[in-house]
Order: structure tokens, then sequence, then C-alpha cells
């Protein structure tokens, strides 16, 4: 009835458990962006950054403040400790926003203040419709593909890409405005004061309260031709006669080509906690309905991260049952009984069935860390119903009938059984707690294998025996004569004990030289994974259209049409993918393009996706001006040095050492620098003198300027109201005309005796300031960024120490290690805290069931065994010390633990009850549970088996942890089987040596 209460619970969880590729971890990061159109970076720094800086450095928790300002835009992330709560933060942020909010300048748009989810765009899409307008098009995704997909549960975002907004312009003619003696400012402010809609008040007429308005809006462009603008002198024009009205869109700041053709994309996100997969599919159906209501409208997918969600998910479950079915045939050879098999095979289901609810009540999900802890622990979940099974068999054996062969295994092996199952849970949970990144991830692995084991233990000690009651038959005695394997065995154990110091110092020698295979193995924080996508990313020099750049973009599309494993490009001019973290993927800039490269499936071609990279980036080597490089969602494919300090000089000839010596390390991809390119800028300096005279102040030469050029503030522009939005009008000089340097010389500028043109009072130059200007910790900084093409983090680093620029950096400059370098160092010293707490976990728990000091140090001693077979593997299948093979290696605690036990337990046993002495007592062990030992071995070692050969889906994430496991469960069960008897007699006569020195009595007073 416990189990099927269980087995209920679990079915229900796993119905409404939610699947993703990763578990939701909110990063604990906000992000205050401030946009000012059109200022310069340097001017954002001094007016906003510093300012925002300084309020949030306030806050408590705080981890590092980050700092990127690009042409119109502040960007400042505050990343704090993992412990901090992110409402709380988001909530202090916004304080600390308000607080200087009157500060900063009036003309700022209002400051977005957001949090930072993991994860990025899910799914990414282009829509061509050859029957529409680039602004209908554009206005299609705004409305009705944003509405139709806001309606399916669980999407957070969508966001458009490419496109242009609609907008009427209002083209100033220069001459006319000279003629008639009036300036663009003016034009612009008649309308914005003329074009309003707005409440005038109450009044009863009739005898009835009526609402009074004031409207004064047109209903489209011909209209505002007609609309008179106001002169100085009295006299008033036409709009038509001092410019060209259209209704037509605004200047792009974005496009998108799919395959060379203009289209328009959107990505979207999802909220957290929903299934990635039925986002998808919602998605897929809102979008099918939209396409039939609008025939001429085709959706083409461009990217989607739910494939690997899918892909994993499946080839999970499939590892699961190969692994179950493996392990199941192991235990059936050696049985050679099909109904000691279904009983042990029972214990699968209903281990990890209820484990789903447990996963659901903890609020995690079905991702790639809960289903490789799953995987993981196949192998292991037989076991504990394997040794029960074993020890029953043999009882029966000796001719007892099933219930009695039952009870009398069970009470033998019980104390083995609990022990096993509790150092298992015990080298898991430590994992729950790791710090740092790494650690919350792996929140969701510890817990989930911690109880399919105790889940496990639960089936063997209740269910097991009473299913082999009734199920088993009495067997007849085939204890006969030992087979040549086992009597090899036993005579090699015998040595062993007899020279018990050799095989020590052989086992301790063994240790000492599989440590030395470490340095030959590379390590790195992930994997390099195959996604069969890539982001390439072009950036060009500052002052590049918007263009330009889309020019450059298609023609690099066009050298790398001749790579045939290339199904598609997608393009994207003036934005930047959403892959989840800002300062992988950077700011959108008119000069930055990004081709998304759909490869073919890996089945269909040969080179994986790092060598078609390598071939792309040669395509593109002989590009114009252009800095290639690949921008990754993935962690461990980049290595960041930050360099930090006061004085800017020294800071940038470092910087530009370190780049150089960069360069000299092979195999290394893209390197790239934040340090400022400048940009060319054409600088007004008003002449305080000549402006004093005729009456002007700096603002207005500013804002004329400003307004001629760029047109207003978004906020100050007239307002075309239609049905269903609302239409900026922007006043301005059209862009044919700004192409002359003159037309600038000669802007006017209203001064007390009429307009005046802007050379009479101010110098007018051609200048250059920074393009991009980055801070860490409220001070400025470069970054190098540096691809690693494939090679392991570990050993970049390593190289990187070497360097002469990086071993004499100047006084006052320091390095800092940041993203997946600090990752990786939380990393490893995170495993060895837990290996350390797992460690001492088991010993306490041994403590407990032994009831003695030392008997669980010579269990422990297996732990040391692993490490040959372990690391061998690694580096016989070319795998890196990664994130995966430790928790391989932290598996191969409990494991090699659980071989021990079974050993040590029944030759405790075995002197305590039946009075044996050691020497009898550790063979008979030997003897008696040598046949299990290398059943649960075989069998963990085929359930790990699906996920070493990686049979479907990508395996580079599985495949370390398996082979790390596998390699060490060889060596430390050939060893144990041998070193720990020896270790046992030595531990067990230091025992009684010691009890002896304190005047108690020896454990075992017959021992010989």
């Amino acid at each position: 009835m416990l189990f099927f209460v269980l087995c209920v619970a679990g079915l229900y969880g796993f119905h409404k458990l939610s699947v993703a590729r990763f578990p939701d971890i909110a990063f604990p990061m906000t992000v205050v962006t401030v946009m000012q159109p059109g200022a310069s970076p340097s001017q954002l720094e001094t007016e906003v950054t510093r300012k925002v800086e300084d309020s949030v450095a306030t806050i408590p928790n705080i981890k590092r403040i980050t700092s990127t300002v690009v042409e119109g835009v502040s960007t400042t992330a505050i990343e704090f400790n993992l412990n901090a709560d992110l409402m709380t933060a988001l909530n202090d942020t916004k304080d600390a926003v308000t607080r200087i909010r009157m500060d900063l300048p009036q003309d700022i748009q209002e400051p977005i203040i957001s949090k930072i989810d993991i994860g990025g765009s899910l799914l990414t899409y282009a829509v061509d419709a050859p029957n529409m307008t680039a602004d209908e098009m554009s206005w299609f995704v705004d409305r009705d593909v944003s509405r139709a997909l806001y309606g399916v549960e669980g999407v957070a975002q969508v966001k458009r890409i490419g496109g242009v907004d609609r907008q009427i312009r209002v083209d100033l003619d220069p001459q006319a405005l000279e003629a008639f003696g009036v300036t663009a400012g003016e034009v612009s402010q008649q309308l914005a004061l003329s074009q309003v809609e707005r409440p005038g008040g109450k009044a009863e007429l009739a005898g009835e309260a009526q609402t009074i308005r004031t409207i004064g809006t047109v209903q489209d462009a011909q209209q505002l031709r007609d609309y008179s603008i106001t002169l100085a002198d009295g006299r008033s024009v036409r709009l038509s006669s001092i410019a060209t009205v259209t209704d037509s869109a605004a200047d792009p700041s974005q496009a998108a080509l799919l395959d060379g053709r203009p289209v328009v994309g959107f990505s979207l996100a999802r909220t957290r906690g929903s299934d990635e997969l039925k986002v998808r599919d919602g998605v897929k159906d809102a979008l099918a309905t939209l396409a039939k209501e609008h025939p001429g409208a085709n959706f083409k997918i461009v990217s989607d991260m739910t494939t690997e969600t899918e892909t994993s998910y499946h080839s999970s479950m499939e590892m699961l049952f190969e692994g179950a079915i493996l392990a199941l045939i192991v235990v059936y050879l050696f049985l050679r009984d099909w109904r000691a098999t279904w009983v042990s095979a029972i214990a699968l289901p209903l281990s990890i069935i209820p484990t789903f609810a447990v996963i659901y009540f903890l609020g995690f999900s079905l991702n790639m860390i809960t289903l490789l802890a799953l995987s993981v622990v196949v192998g292991i979940l037989v076991d504990d119903a394997i040794v029960e099974i074993e020890n029953i068999v043999r009882h029966l054996g000796m001719g007892k009938s099933p219930i009695d062969a039952a009870r009398d295994a069970a009470d033998e092996i019980g104390t083995a059984v609990i022990a096993t199952s509790m150092t298992l849970a015990a080298v898991f949970v430590p994992v729950a707690f790791m710090p740092g990144i790494a650690g919350k991830f792996f929140r969701e692995f510890g817990w989930t294998a911690a109880t399919a084991v105790l889940f496990s233990l639960l089936v063997a000690r209740l269910l097991t025996p009473m299913m082999a009651a009734y199920q088993l038959k009495p067997h007849a005695d085939h204890q006969g004569e030992d087979g040549r394997v086992m009597q090899r065995y036993m005579r090699i154990v015998t040595w062993a004990t007899h020279n018990r110091w050799k095989t020590l110092l052989m086992a301790t020698v063994f240790f000492f030289a599989s440590l030395a295979m470490i340095p030959f193995i590379p390590t790195t924080f992930i994997p390099v994974a195959d996604q069969g996508r890539s982001n390439l990313s072009i950036e060009l020099p500052p002052g590049t259209t918007i263009e330009t750049t889309t020019q450059v973009a298609e023609r690099a599309r066009k050298e790398l049409s001749g790579i045939k494993e290339l199904k598609q490009v997608f393009a994207m001019i003036g934005a930047v993918p959403d892959v989840g973290d800002p300062s992988k993927s950077g700011v959108a800039d008119a000069r930055r393009a990004t081709l998304v490269l759909e490869w073919a499936d890996k089945g269909d071609r040969d080179k994986t996706q790092k060598d078609l990279e390598r071939i792309a980036r040669e395509k593109l080597s002989d590009l114009p001006g252009a800095k290639i490089s690949y921008i990754s969602s993935e962690p461990g494919e980049q290595m960041m040095l930050v360099l930090s300090g006061d004085d800017p000089q020294k800071l940038e000839d470092a910087a530009a050492k370190v780049e150089r010596d960069l360069r000299n390390i092979q195999g290394l991809g893209s390197i790239s620098s934040s340090a400022s390119l400048l940009r060319p800028e054409i600088q007004i300096v008003p002449d305080s003198a000549r402006a004093a005279d005729v009456g002007v102040a700096t603002a207005a030469i500013a804002e004329a300027a400003r307004v001629a050029t760029a047109g207003d503030y978004t906020q100050r522009m007239a307002k075309l109201n239609l049905p269903d939005r609302q239409i900026p009008i922007r006043v301005g000089f059209a862009r044919e005309d700004l192409r002359d340097p003159a037309t600038i010389s000669q802007l006017r500028v209203r001064g007390k005796g009429g307009p005046v043109p802007l050379d009479a009072v101010a110098d007018i130059r051609q200048g250059s300031g920074p393009s991009v200007i980055s801070r860490y910790q409220r001070q400025r900084n470069i970054t190098l960024t540096a691809e690693l093409n494939g090679r392991p983090l570990g050993e970049v680093m390593g190289e990187v120490q070497k360097l002469p620029s990086v071993k004499s950096v100047p006084p006052g400059v320091k390095f800092i290690n940041t993203g997946d370098a600090e990752i990786f160092i939380e990393l490893f010293v995170g495993f060895a805290l837990a290996m350390v707490a797992g460690i001492v976990c088991i010993y306490m728990v041994l403590l407990l069931l032994f009831n003695h000091a030392l008997q669980p140090i010579t269990i422990l001693c297996a732990i040391p065994l692993c490490a040959a077979g372990a690391f061998g593997a690694l580096l016989i299948t070319q795998n890196a010390l990664s994130l995966p093979a430790l928790i391989g290696l932290l598996m191969l605690i409990g494991i090699a633990t659980k071989n021990s036990i079974l050993l040590v337990d029944y030759a405790v046993m075995a002197e305590d009850e039946q009075g044996m002495s050691q020497h009898e007592a550790v063979l008979d062990a030997c003897h008696k549970r040598a046949r299990p030992v290398i059943m649960t071995t075989i069998a963990m070692g085929a359930g790990m088996l699906p996920l070493a050969l990686g049979f479907s889906g990508d395996s580079s994430f599985r495949a370390p942890m398996a082979w790390a496991v596998i390699g060490g469960l060889i060596t430390s069960t050939a060893l144990s089987l041998v070193v720990i008897p020896a270790a046992y007699t030595v531990l067990d006569d230091l025992g009684d040596w010691v009890n002896r020195k304190l005047g108690r009595q020896a454990r075992h007073p017959h021992a010989a």
C-alpha cells in the first residue's frame, strides 16, 4: 500500500513537472538602463553612469558593479552575493535610482530597472510577407504576433528584431527656413504644443453635466501639410511651404536578413517555471493560426533552443531504460533465475517514480541536471536489491525455505545495505550546498540523486525480502566446489592478508602513481557541445552606418555560402542575440551584425561545429575592417581577462601588451579588447563672447543641432492619434541634406535680434571620442576576451599566467578573474569542499552504524583506489577534467565504499556472531561477498555504459562523468577485493592493541 501511494504521487509529480534545458536559476543581478538618444559615451558616463553607480553602491550584499556606456545608452549591472534575495535586490535598486532621478538630465528616457533571468531567447522566428511593406510587417509583429504569443501560457517576452517604426516625417527645407526666419526647434515646438488632446474641465448645459475636451490633433499627414506655422514677425506659413511631410518610417536602427532577403524577426523568452516544450508547442499553434488569418505571412524558425532540451530529455529517458535493461541482464547472467531478476527489477521503477514526487515538491524541473542525476543512479538503484536478492538466493542454496531464507538473509545483510545507501546519500547531499554559481545549478543534482538512493533503500529493506519470500522457489544445494576464478581469488586474498604491509605499500604506491596522470588531463568548466548553430559576430569601425553594416553582413553571407554544411543564415544588424548573459552578447550598435549560422544535423556532416566555425573564420579573414568573433551561450567557450586601474594610460598600455602576448598562444580564436576605439564626431564649440552678443545660450545651440539632425526626444514629439496607436511626428532635416557639411554650419539659432547661423556663434570642427566605455567597480577597465576554440579553459589559463606581460603588470593595474574563469575556480574549490564534506559525512554515518572508530577508516581505504581508473579512463578517452567528470569522481567516493562495506560488515559479523578468527572471518567475507560486489559493480557499469557511449543525443556533457565512474569502478573493485582485507586486519589489530593499552577488553578475544 505504501509503495502504491508513493507511485501514484510520483506519477502525478511527473505529469506536472515542467521540462527545461537547465534549472530555473535567477542570477542575483539587476540591470539599470538609461537612454538619452544622441548622447556621447563620455557625456553619459559623467552625467548618468557615475551617479547611478554611486547611488546603487550603498545597497547591501553587492558583489560587483559593472557598466557599459555606448552612444545614447548607459547600462549598469549590479551583481549580488548568491545569498541575496533577488526581489529585495530589485526593489533596493529601484529605490537607489529613484533617489537620484532629479539629479539626472531631464532629457533622459525613464530609467529601466530589471532583473536578469538565465536562459535568454527560447525561440527566434523570421517573418516574410511579400504583400506587406516594411512598416506594416513591423507593426504586424508588434501588434498581431505579440498579442497572439502573449496569450500562450509561459511566454514572458516578445522582442522584435529588425524592421522599422512608422513615423510622420517633417523634412525641413534649410533654404526655406532661412528665407522665413524660423528655426527647426520652433517648428517642432509649435507642432508639439498644438497637436494635443487635453481635458478642459466640466460644464452644465441644459441641466446636464458635460465634460470639456480640447482637440487639436490632425487625422493624417495631408491635414498636417496644411497646418500653419506662426513666424516671429506675426505672419504665418503653411507647413508644406517649409517642409516635405510624408507618412513613412523612422531612420532604421536595426535590420534583419534571412538568406539575404529582408525580413522582420522576433524572439521570445519564457517565464520562470514554465515548460519549454509546452511553450514551444503553444507558440507553434498560435503562429499556425496567425498564418491562416494572414495568408501572405510566412513564419520561419531561425533559432530553436528547445531542440537541445527535447533531445536531452528524450535521450536521458532512453538512457534510463537502456541502463536499467543492461543492469537487469547482468543480474540474470549471475543468478540464472528469472524470478530473482524480476524481484530485483521491481526496485528500479519503485525507486525512480516516487523521486518525481519529491522533485515536484521541491520545485525542480525535468532538466539536464535532474535527469543526469537519475541516469547516474540507475545502476546504483538496483544495487541494494541485488545485494539482498543474492544473499537470499545464497540462503536458499543452503536448503532453507523461501520465507526463512528471506528473513535470515535480510537480517544478515541489513546493516550493510543501510550503510551503503546512507553513505551514498551522504556523498550526494553536500553537492547541494556547493558554493558559487555551479552550486546553484547542482543543488538539484544532489537532492535528486540522494532521494532516489533513499527510496531504493526503502524498497530493498521492505519490499525485496517480502517479494522474495513469496516469489522465489526453494533451491537444491548448489554450493558445490568453487570455480577456478574463485579459487585463484582466494589464493590472492590469502597472500594479501599474510603480506598485508606489502599489499598496503603497493596500494599506496599505486595511488600516488595514479595522481601523476592528472597533469596530462586537460581541465575545463563545461565540455564543448555541438549545438549545430553558431552566432558569428561582425564588428566594424565606429561611425559605420547601418546601411554599410548591412552590406558587409550580406557580403559575409555570400562568402560563407560555399560551405556545404551551412543550411541557413539569419543576419541581425544593429541587434545582438539574447543569450541570457549581457557580458557575452554585448550592447546593440549600428556597426555590429550577428549572423546566426544554422549547420546541418550532426548525422549529416563529418565536421564538428568547431571545425565549421574555423572554416567560416578563414573565409571571412579578408573582410575589410571587420572584427570576427563568436557569441556563445555555452559556458567554457570564452576566457575573459579584466584589467582595472585608476591611471587610464597605464591601463591601456598594460592591456595592449597582454593582448599582444595573447595572440602568441596557439589554438585560440578571436581575441578582442574593450579598449575603446575612437569614433568620429562633429564638435560644436560655442564662442561665449559672440554668443553673448547675440543672446544665444549654449543649451539653445545644442537643442537646435539635435532637433535639426536627429529630431526632438520622443517624449516631446507631437503625435498623430490613430485608432490603435500613436505615430510620432519627427521634425528635422532629411538625411540627404545632412550629408552636406555646410548644412550644419548654416543651422539657425534664435537670438535676441532674430535667427543667426550656427557658425556665427560657435566653431564647428572634426573630432573624436570613445565609442564604448567599460567600467568595473566604479572605475574604468579593459576586458580582453579570447575564444577558446575548443581548448580547455584550465590549460589556457595556465599559459596566460606565464605570459611576460601578465607577470610584470605595472603598479596600479590589477587582474580580476571574471566570467567563466571565475566560475571555473569556484567550481573546483566547491567540489573539493564537497568531496571533503562527503568523506566526513560517510565516516560519521559509518561510525554510527558500526559503533567503532577504526572500521570506517578501513572502508574509506577503498576511495584512493578509484583514482587510477577514473583518471586513466579520462586520459584514454580524451575527456577533460570538467564539471561532469568531477560529479563522477564524487560518485566514486560513495560507490567505492559500498564494496568495502559489504566485506567489512560480514567480517565483523563473522567474528562477533560466529566466533571465527580474524583470518577466517576475512576469508569467509571475501568468499561470500565477492559475487555481490562484482555483480553490483558490473550492474553499475552497465547502467553507465549508455551515458558513456552516447547512443542518443549529444553526450559531451554526460560522457566524461560516465567514463570516470566506469574506470574508477574497475580499479576500485579489483583492488578493494584484495586491499581491503589487508587493511581490515591491520586496523582491527590496531584497535585491539589500543584497547589493551587502555585497559579495555579486546573486541575479539578469540581472534587468532
